[in-house]
């Protein structure tokens, strides 16, 4: 059974503090503390929003059947601390009861994730029960910058942000960050200008009783008098314009480098300007990309001057690790943990063992619900800190955001439960359990390679019915983001297993070519590798995907293509604008077999044809991996696991390069890489013959054979270039072989020269 808790109507602060049904004049509700009223009117706006109707209750009633606050006042706090709140229900109603604005709101979320929405009543557990909640960790929060970087929050308005900050809170959080002021690149989608929108994001803050923090960057020479003047002047007049501000948080090296003599002064010096207008507020310092000379400057300046207007230190991408920096920093300095959660790829937590066609179609910012891996991501490192802002740059994260919102509040809860409360909230009762096994679902698409993984299309099927079932969720961008996804993904399983059988076929025309007629080999390999362009491939999921995307950009903003949509760069989501990117090498053949027919020699452009149709083939008794290829790497020992290792930092995992926003004509292996695998561990060698070991990659390839090193031909190669490794007969003797690497010494070179390694071969000698 389950109780009707009727909904009510507010009227304004001045009006008596009790509530009337407009339609019957029935007495249902009353907010008796004055700290309730934001999270009042919030209830009463969803109340309205889901059911439709001011409902009703069955016949009249003697006492309000919702109160907020004691009637007479409370007697004692709620036990817990500020973020405390307290729902108790009885047979006559309930009462809520909180110490602060924002725990009022902590519980009205609680409340709203438990209820059942139905057209005319909202449906409670049967009371009695009493719901008593404090949060596990004192900061949780989530980064919005409005900015041009970000692939949907530019194109926001205020209100659009007030909604947005609100559904968070639901959730637990209690901060927000902006970036106002680092990118200054134009934004044409922007609807009001960025330090209006800065300023409003403070003032919803404020109204709610969340922290406001700022996250401002140094990207110029704190030596240049003039700029740094600028900076601080900028500073101080925005300062004093926050309507609230908690926190300015410093990224030490991300962007910028300034060695830290010049950073603590410089933050010195804006904590006076804040403690002005905001004398609570605190500066707050990360360590990311300094070296270990800075980062022991950091610590021993903190020790030697233990300043007040500190707040602490914040772990980020490129951070010295986190139970490291809790051990060094002083107690009395809090430790906040800044993880990315919106990228999938050269981030600080990349998902693991990616297939590259995702790589090349989704990129570093799809629509990406992680729930499983962010979950086991917070829950390692929260007991070091002492919470989180997330690092994010769209909506395409927002599962991820409500995950670490959740776990913020209690590590212990039960993930499914997160996502069923989720859709409950977001979406529908009805449909809540079926959307939080669709979003595992989602997430699990990306498990191993694309090709073998059936389970897409089972992924595809279960949204599909969603869709067909409840039209009513059509217009709901969150609901149309797991569309995206399950459609994408599908899609992108179906063309790569075409496209790589066209590739198959056309290498096997080049091989048919002949000295005298290599021209019509090479034309038959072009044509088959063109029937791609025939869009043959589930035309109707490729128009859907077209149709979404273009919801999502009125829905929420979300901008999945640059020419399409606004979208600042490629790299910052455009599904869109990669849904036909060739999932096979057809550009790389194209170009090699261009540059092999003009050749003038018959015969080397016959030896061309032949090496292009034959790149990955080892050779009778050899062996071939492509080393960041989840689905073509099987000799690569892969390493410590993302469940004990999610950085990872002794673990081992795929990355993608990026060159020319993806649109190049290299080989799809040079594009994946790692630097560098464990191992590749080879077994059921001939005794008898002799192997050479062929690798491509960039620069140095330091090769170990059983661990004896061995000397390739050359000392440095250019991408896509091969470099050779003769392997001594008596190591392979025995049948097996395990190659090892070591890390060449790169010091100032920046990640995209290092070096790095692409394919291996282990070729048996003739």
């Amino acid at each position: 059974m389950r109780s009707v808790l009727a909904a009510f109507v507010l009227m304004s602060i001045a009006l008596p503090a009790f509530a009337h049904d407009l339609v019957a004049n029935r007495y249902f509700a009353r907010v008796n503390d004055p700290l309730a009223h934001p999270a009042a009117m919030l209830l009463m706006e969803y109340a309205q929003e889901r059911t439709g109707t001011f409902l009703r209750s069955a016949g009249r009633v003697s006492h309000p059947a919702l109160e907020f606050g004691a009637e007479d006042g409370p007697e004692n706090p709620v036990d817990g601390g500020e973020e405390a709140f307290r729902i108790t229900a009885n047979a006559q109603g309930l009462l809520i009861e909180a110490n602060t604005r924002r725990g009022y709101i902590f519980a009205v979320g609680h409340l709203l994730r438990n209820a059942t929405f139905r057209e005319g009543e909202i449906s409670i557990p049967e009371p009695p029960f009493v719901w008593h909640e404090t949060p596990e960790y004192p900061l949780r929060g989530h980064q919005l910058g409005y900015r041009a970087a970000a692939n949907s929050y530019d194109a926001w308005t205020p209100e659009v942000y007030k909604q947005y900050i609100r559904e968070l809170a639901l959730f637990g959080i209690n901060a927000i960050e902006m970036i106002p002021f680092q990118d200054d690149r134009p934004a044409p989608l922007m609807p009001v200008p960025r330090r209006e929108l800065d300023l409003a994001v403070s003032q919803i803050c404020a109204e709610h009783d969340l922290q406001f923090w700022i996250w401002t960057p140094a990207p110029f020479d704190l030596d240049d008098e003039a700029a740094r003047a600028e900076a601080i002047a900028e500073h101080a007049d925005f300062y004093a314009d926050c309507e609230r501000l908690d926190a300015v948080f410093f990224p030490g090296g991300d962007p910028g480098d300034n060695h830290p003599n010049l950073v603590m002064p410089f933050l010195e010096e804006i904590a006076r300007n804040l403690a002005e207008h905001h004398p609570e507020a605190k500066v707050w310092l990360s360590l990311q990309g300094f070296n270990e000379e800075r980062v022991d400057f950091v610590y021993d300046w903190l020790d030697r001057e233990q300043p007040d207007w500190f707040g602490g230190v914040v772990c980020g991408p490129g951070s010295p690790l986190i139970p490291e920096s809790r051990a060094r920093l002083d107690k009395r300095y809090a430790l906040r943990h800044y993880p990315d959660i919106t990228h999938t790829i050269r981030s600080q937590y990349p998902t693991p063992w990616w297939d590259p066609a995702f790589n090349h179609t989704l990129g570093r910012e799809p629509v990406n619900p992680e729930p499983v891996r962010y979950a086991h991501v917070h829950n390692i490192f929260a007991p070091y800190t002492d919470g989180f802002i997330t690092y994010s740059d769209g909506i395409n994260d927002d599962v991820n955001k409500t995950i670490w919102s959740a776990l913020g509040w209690n590590s212990a809860q039960n993930l499914r439960t997160v996502l069923i409360e989720y859709a409950r909230l977001y979406l529908h009762h009805d449909v809540a359990e079926a959307v939080a096994d669709g979003i595992l679902a989602l997430e699990r698409n990306w498990d191993g390679p694309i090709v073998e993984n059936g389970a897409i299309d089972g992924t595809l099927a279960h949204w599909q019915r969603l869709e067909s079932e409840h039209p009513e969720l059509q217009s709901n961008w969150r609901f149309q983001t797991f569309l995206l996804r399950a459609h994408y993904d599908a899609f992108a399983r179906h063309r790569a297993i075409h496209e790589l059988e066209l590739e198959e076929r056309a290498n096997k025309a080049l091989l048919t070519a002949t000295d005298g007629d290599a021209q019509a080999a090479a034309e038959a390999a072009l044509a088959i590798l063109a029937e791609a362009d025939e869009l043959s491939v589930k035309p109707e999921w490729r128009q859907h995907i077209i149709a979404l995307c273009a919801d999502l950009f009125e829905s929420i903003g979300l901008q999945t293509s640059v020419e399409e949509y606004g979208a600042s760069g490629h790299e910052r989501g455009a599904v869109l604008d990669y849904i036909d990117y060739p999932l096979n090498n057809r550009w790389w053949i194209e170009a090699e077999v261009a540059k092999a027919l003009a050749l003038e020699d018959e015969s080397e452009t016959l030896e061309a044809l032949l090496t292009v149709a034959n790149w990955a083939n080892p050779g009778p008794g050899g062996f071939y991996d492509d080393i960041g290829n989840v689905a073509n790497s099987p000799r690569v020992v892969r390493g410590e696991q993302p469940n004990t290792d999610p950085i990872p930092q002794r673990g081992d995992n795929p990355d993608f390069m990026w060159w020319e926003s993806g649109f190049h004509q290299y080989r799809q292996s040079w594009v994946s890489k790692m630097d560098w695998p464990e191992a590749l561990r080879y077994t059921g060698l001939d005794p008898d013959a002799s192997y050479t070991v062929r690798t491509t990659g960039n620069a140095q390839c330091l090769l170990n054979a059983n661990g004896v090193r061995v000397a390739g031909e050359k000392e440095r190669v250019e991408m896509g270039e091969i470099n050779s490794f003769s392997i001594p007969h008596e190591l392979t003797r025995d049948g097996e072989l395990v190659l090892t690497f070591d890390t060449p010494h790169e010091p100032g070179i920046n990640w995209r020269q290092q070096s790095r390694l692409s394919e291996v071969w282990l070729v048996r000698d003739e």
